[in-house]
């Protein structure tokens, strides 16, 4: 019988957001935000939101249009075919300089954007040069598991696309029960190695490696949570404030 391959991680650029960003802001205007358009390394980055995880609501996307106006080429891709963006193949992310991924089920975006082909041609996007990065939902999906509330309470999921290696957990600290929960299944190998972030907090990865991690608030907290006999240890990233 074939076992099956391992995941591996993807060469580029990958930034993971536990929460915050421009759907969390007043305005829509964050130092997070405003950071991942300096990642492009382009004035006038093409950026397309990926709404998948809510189920392409309009809003969602009508706020990013919003927000990113005038210092960005913004674009939607709707997989539900959404008004009034209307369904673009996917492959259109491998035009963008930045690919940014909203919250909502995980596990829904995963077998959707499955159904589409989308992980593939994500993978090669970040391979060109690519920009990727997503926020909540947006964050679980790159890694190999993740912990989600995708089915109601949270739980541990252990699928993802895998470019990342090992778990993540976001809103670390801003949903009550993220950070025992998440202990109790590392402790248990449930998940493997996690990275979590709290809300305003961002992991910054290349080449499937993390470079720092970044925060639009003052005492962002990060950590890397491991299994060390039948105990998750914590270990604390630093993290820089972003002005």
């Amino acid at each position: 019988m074939e076992t099956a391959r391992r995941p591996h991680p993807a060469r580029g650029t990958i930034v993971t957001l536990g929460g915050g960003g421009f759907s969390d802001s007043a305005d829509g205007r964050s130092p997070l935000g405003d950071h991942l358009l300096e990642r492009t390394g382009v004035t006038s980055p093409a950026v397309c939101f990926v709404p998948t995880a809510s189920g392409d609501a309009v809003g969602y996307g009508e706020r990013f249009e919003q927000v990113f106006a005038g210092r960005a080429r913004t674009s939607v891709l709707s997989l539900f075919g959404q008004a009034p963006w209307g369904y673009t193949d996917p492959a259109m992310v491998l035009e963008q300089d930045l690919v940014y991924v909203g919250g909502g089920s995980t596990a829904n975006l995963l077998a959707v954007w499955r159904h589409h082909g989308l992980p593939d041609i994500l993978r090669r996007a970040a391979e060109q040069g690519t920009v990727l990065a997503g926020i909540s939902a947006g964050m679980n999906c790159w890694f190999e598991a993740s912990s989600t509330d995708s089915y109601g309470p949270l739980a541990p999921l252990s699928d993802g696309l895998g470019l990342l290696p090992g778990a993540a957990c976001p809103h670390l600290l801003g949903e009550e029960g993220r950070r025992d929960s998440l202990c109790r299944w590392v402790a248990a190998g449930d998940l493997p190695t996690t990275h979590a972030a709290d809300d305003h907090v961002a992991l910054v990865w290349r080449d499937g490696a993390l470079v720092e991690a970044v925060a639009e608030v003052d005492n962002g907290l990060a950590l890397r949570i491991e299994r060390v006999g039948d105990r998750a240890v914590e270990h604390e990233i630093p993290v820089r404030r972003l002005r």
